[in-house]
């Protein structure tokens, strides 16, 4: 059974230092909240997984907890580039980055592989593209029955996967709706999790287009209204778009971002139920 508990307390108890650690969420249910939580908790030498790392794993990166990450994609979306993880690339400012890049659909399948307990999982992508001959988690294989050249990629199973939801009961059961990627597989796939939401109620009121992770999937729940803003939540509140626009002049000067770091992170109280 899920357990309920504070943020802060959940991250204590479920991120350490040297784990490998997803947050997920697609435009939608970003848990930027739980991604502020591990930097105020000075995590260090994180493998971060992402299908879309934006703006908080540029905050994360220029925080100095990541010592890698594992993505399809990166930058401040509608905005521009991600000044933090370019300074880490370019710079190993304040740290060095190794990075490990693959397609939407090689991660979306190391998710499903590593939900589905098997080593790895197949799929047509990757040809005719310089990826692997840059990332050693990308291998040909061939069909045993039609003789096709396929790619093969290792299944993610991070020790944590954190997501943002709407909704939990008091058991523990979660309740998404609207945009969804891949935070199922991811929770599904992880040693532990943490799902971060709106509100817990007594009971989930159906809603169309649900998934529901059930209480034994989860290992804790941290109640954090708010908890995904700038990005928007269903239901609860929109996306903040002004908050991306704005976040390009903050992350783009070392000096302006550690002034961010102090104000916003280290300075400031989490509000919780």
């Amino acid at each position: 059974m899920a357990e309920i508990v504070s943020l802060a307390e959940g991250v204590g108890r479920l991120v350490h230092d040297g784990d490998v650690v997803a947050l997920e969420g697609f435009t939608h249910l970003i848990p930027h909240a739980a991604g502020q939580e591990i930097i105020r908790q000075r995590r260090r030498d994180l493998t971060l997984v992402r299908m879309t790392p934006d703006i908080v794993y540029d905050q994360l990166i220029g925080a100095g907890c990541a010592r890698k990450l594992i993505f399809s994609w990166g930058g401040n979306p509608g905005v521009g580039s991600l000044h933090r993880f370019r300074d880490a690339v370019q710079n190993g400012w304040p740290v060095p980055l190794e990075i490990e890049e693959h397609s939407h659909a090689g991660m979306a399948n190391r998710y499903v592989a590593g939900a589905s307990g098997l080593p790895f999982a197949v799929l047509r992508g990757y040809s005719g593209t310089d990826l692997p001959k840059h990332t050693d988690t990308i291998k040909q294989i061939t069909c045993p029955f039609t003789g096709e050249q396929l790619a093969a990629v290792p299944a993610l199973n991070p020790d944590v996967s954190i997501i943002h939801a709407q909704r939990a009961d008091r058991a523990g059961n979660v309740q998404i709706w609207g945009l969804v990627g891949v935070q199922k597989e991811a929770v599904l796939a992880a040693k532990r999790s943490l799902v971060t939401v709106e509100e817990v109620v007594d009971e989930l009121e159906p809603v169309a287009g649900q998934t529901i992770l059930p209480s034994w999937a989860v290992t804790c729940v941290a109640e954090v209204p708010h908890g995904a803003h700038p990005s928007y939540a269903q239901g609860y509140y929109d996306r903040d778009n002004a908050y991306y626009e704005h976040w390009d002049s903050i992350g783009r000067k070392r000096d302006s971002f550690e002034d961010w770091l102090r104000a916003k992170v280290f300075d400031m109280e989490v509000t919780e139920k």
